[in-house]
């Protein structure tokens, strides 16, 4: 130990006599106070990097603002009115209406004229004058001059018309117009001075902006990393005003073992040196294993950790033969700097680690690799070459001593071989087992012959009580315990101990011991189940072939997520086959359960290989679960990605094919799926598309939403059920269209970059998504048409599945 310190003496003044003339944090920071002023530098280098950060936010938020004001000002100038809606307000348009509005008058009155003309003619002609004659002329008088009146309005008003529309076009018109190009001219003139005005203020080629720039081009320019620190090392390092006292390295700490601790001697123990005995051999072959797996894993890091560092240090040197004009190769460099820095230090670390771990292997191996193939020496031995030579009663007195204390500490490390006597055990009861049960203790003691010799007793023959047994496969009928409904005095007889139980099943007559024979009593002796509901039990409706029990279906591995709950991959008990299982989460609203339930309704009752298949319901208890056909390849719009560049232009054609031919068929059946998109349609062997997600569909020719928007797919939706909740089939065929853009895009977003809000604003303009790479022209124009904004001109699924056929034969 005294060499090794002088060792370690040694290599830490050769390292200050080598780093003494070496400027640097190494060799010039190692005291208290140069760490302290180390700590002060770097805040105040913080605070210098937070000061600069904020003047290049705030001069990003300036250029900010000022873009953002552009570009509203742009806005605002293409929101400028247009003349139309002037015009149709203006002076000509309502004396259109005023004419029109006379000429309905004019109208009226020459019918009320017709009428009391004829009338008064007819009274007047039956030669019968009197009361009723004088008020028909009256009335014949009054309608005339109505019309003679309204006649003059409507040729006035016409006159007037005429003449204003004259003016209009030749003379109102042309002044307006005339009016508004000056009034632009202004407008021109004063932005052109203000621009002017802008270009010379924000000029930075001139004036103070160039002395500034010149300025933080110097400074920046005089930036050197290498004499950054070296005149604070230097000032931390050396006598100055600042530091009276000389920043010196630490001092360097031994540690070595006390010699206070053993005295004049403990056994066999020694400072400094490792005890190996029977009481210790174990435990240091343990330790030795763990630390040579630990240097082992060190040494496999610092392989590879230098082999990383080689790499990084042979790109420099590549990097710095090219030239370093390329702002991609430079930054490059300055990352290789810096995991070149960051491994070395880590190679440091491990080096380090790797030698502690080497020295306290040694410690460890080599004693017992002295120790070799030969038994560990027993501790309490050494006690007897520790005897006085010149006391030989002494001497018997340790003898002694040592003799007991060694067939004391023998007691406890018996061999486990060694025999033992083994009493009987007891007879087993309720008590005894539960007492043996709390004490694993004692049990363990037990040796194994014993334990062979123990009698094995049945469950169900312990003191004549039979013990409970627990089978998954038996049902709550086939449980002996289970009795139904009893009489009260049969239960008291029955009940004399604490815990028993009983059970039996009845309405209002007899018991029976199963529900089954309880079904049976009243089916055939047609009585009613109880007096008050009079209810008779006479034709049984069976459970449908698609109704299947929970405990028939096998949750395998989970494949997906839906709208209501999990979807797994599952197997059928009772023919082995695969299927999906989509499960219903047991904390939604009854509700939501309904809607859940209501896409098996629907889904049960189409049959067409491009629609997923329906097997089953499982109601019976929670989660329930619908059951449909597996297909294996997963969803369409995931097929379509995973296969980017992969699929020729026949393959999506085909793709188009079978979506279009399984909606052609629900739209046969009257069904809006609502939600038709690559997302809810799955590929299945030989890529063929079926549709799934049945959870929005409804069985309507035409379904008005009232419950909001909230989960309605923007994107993929028709304009007049976004404006006004109206679904139909031509809805379908709108999303059918988005869905062929899916496919031929490889699963690109629609309108990818624009939200929800502004693509419904772009749609409702009369933008539409230009056609993906590989898509057939024909096909393209059979999307624009279902994309017009008019359900009426789109195509029906039957047209557009022959179209599709046409287009997909020709490839």
């Amino acid at each position: 130990m005294e060499l090794l310190s002088h060792i370690y003496g040694f290599q830490y003044r050769l390292w200050n006599w080598w780093h003494g003339s070496v400027m640097g944090f190494s060799a010039s920071l190692q005291g208290e106070t140069s760490h302290a002023a180390l700590l002060a530098r770097q805040d105040a280098e913080l605070r210098l990097l937070d000061t600069m950060r904020r003047v290049l936010v705030a001069r990003a938020k300036c250029d900010r603002d000022y873009a953002a004001a552009l570009t509203q000002l742009a806005h605002t100038a293409a929101k400028m009115d247009a003349p139309d809606n002037v015009l149709d307000d203006s002076h000509l348009h309502k004396l259109q209406e005023a004419v029109g509005k006379s000429k309905n008058n004019y109208e009226q009155a020459l019918e009320h004229y017709k009428t009391s003309k004829t009338k008064y003619e007819d009274q007047f002609l039956k030669g019968k004058p009197g009361r009723k004659l004088d008020e028909l002329k009256e009335r014949y008088q009054k309608a005339c001059k109505k019309l003679h009146q309204v006649h003059n309005d409507y040729v006035l008003l016409l006159c007037e018309a005429a003449d204003y529309e004259r003016d209009f076009r030749t003379v109102l018109l042309p002044g307006l117009l005339e009016y508004q190009e000056r009034v632009q001219e202004d407008m021109i003139d004063k932005w052109r001075s203000i621009l002017t005005e802008v270009c010379e203020l924000t000029d930075t080629t001139q004036g103070r902006y160039a002395q500034l720039q010149t300025e933080v081009v110097s400074s920046v320019s005089a930036i050197s990393p290498k004499s950054e620190y070296s005149s604070f090392s230097e000032t931390n390092n050396h006598n100055t005003a600042t530091y009276t006292i000389r920043s010196s390295p630490p001092d360097p700490v031994t540690f070595e073992f006390c010699n206070k601790l053993l005295g004049d001697g403990v056994g066999s123990l020694q400072a400094g040196q490792l005890a190996v005995d029977s009481l210790t051999v174990d435990s240091l072959r343990l330790r030795l294993s763990d630390i040579e797996h630990r240097l082992h894993e060190v040494s496999t890091e610092l392989r590879e950790k230098q082999n990383l560092l080689n790499q990084h240090e042979t790109e420099v040197v590549n990097i710095k033969k090219n030239s370093l004009q390329d702002t991609g190769i430079a930054s490059r460099l300055l990352v290789l700097k810096r995991a070149s820095d960051v491994l070395r230090r880590e190679l440091n670390e491990l080096r380090c680690k790797e030698s502690w771990l080497q020295h306290q292997r040694s410690l460890i191996h080599d004693p017992l690799a002295a120790l070799g193939c030969e038994e560990a020496p027993q501790p309490w031995e050494a006690a007897q070459g520790q005897v006085n030579g010149d006391s030989y009663q002494r001497s018997d007195s340790l003898k002694s001593r040592s003799a007991a204390l060694k067939e004391l500490l023998r007691k406890p490390f018996r061999a486990r071989n060694s025999a033992s006597p083994a009493s009987t055990p007891p007879t087993p009861t309720r008590a005894n087992t539960e007492e043996r049960a709390s004490a694993p203790d004692q049990q363990s003691l037990t040796t194994d012959n014993s334990a062979e010799g123990q009698a094995e007793v049945h469950p169900q023959a312990v003191n004549g009580i039979p013990e409970l047994t627990y089978d998954p496969d038996r049902c709550l009928e086939d449980e002996p315990w289970f009795h139904g409904v009893l009489p009260r005095e049969e239960v008291v007889r029955l009940l004399v101990n604490e815990g028993n139980y009983l059970g039996h099943y009845r309405f209002e007559g007899p018991a029976f011991p199963t529900i089954q024979e309880l079904i049976l009593h009243q089916h055939n002796c047609g009585l009613p189940v109880t007096n008050k509901s009079g209810a008779i039990l006479r034709t049984p409706i069976f459970r449908e072939r698609w109704e299947l029990n929970n405990d028939d279906v096998e949750l395998r591995d989970k494949i997906g997520r839906g709208n209501f709950g999990d979807v797994y991959k599952a197997r059928l008990r009772d023919s082995g086959s695969e299927v999906a299982v989509k499960t219903c989460r047991v904390t939604l609203p009854d509700e939501q359960k309904k809607k859940f339930l209501q896409e098996g309704r629907i889904l049960k009752q189409y049959d067409h290989p491009n629609i997923v298949k329906f097997i089953g319901i499982c109601v019976q208890k929670q989660p329930i679960m619908i059951v449909m056909e597996l297909v294996p390849g997963g969803s369409l719009l995931s097929f379509v990605r995973n296969h980017k560049g992969q699929l020729n232009g026949k393959q999506m054609m085909g793709m188009c094919l079978d979506t279009a031919s399984g909606m052609a068929y629900l739209e046969s059946k009257n069904c809006i799926h609502r939600d038709l998109a690559a997302r809810n349609c799955l590929v299945g062997h030989r890529n063929i598309v079926k549709i799934s997600d049945f959870g929005m569909s409804r069985e309507e020719e035409e379904y008005i939403v009232s419950d909001g928007m909230k989960q309605i797919p923007i994107k993929w939706t028709a304009p007049e059920a976004l404006n006004f909740g109206k679904y139909t089939s031509l809805c379908d065929v709108w999303s059918y269209a988005v869905l062929c853009w899916e496919i031929f895009s490889s699963g690109e977003v629609p309108y990818h970059g624009y939200s929800n809000t502004k693509a419904r604003e772009m749609i409702d303009s009369g933008y539409r998504m230009l056609a993906p790479h590989n898509t057939p022209d024909e096909m393209y124009q059979l999307m624009l048409k279902c994309w017009q904004y008019d359900a009426e001109n789109r195509p029906h699924f039957p047209e557009i599945y022959a179209a599709v056929d046409t287009i997909y034969s020709s490839l």
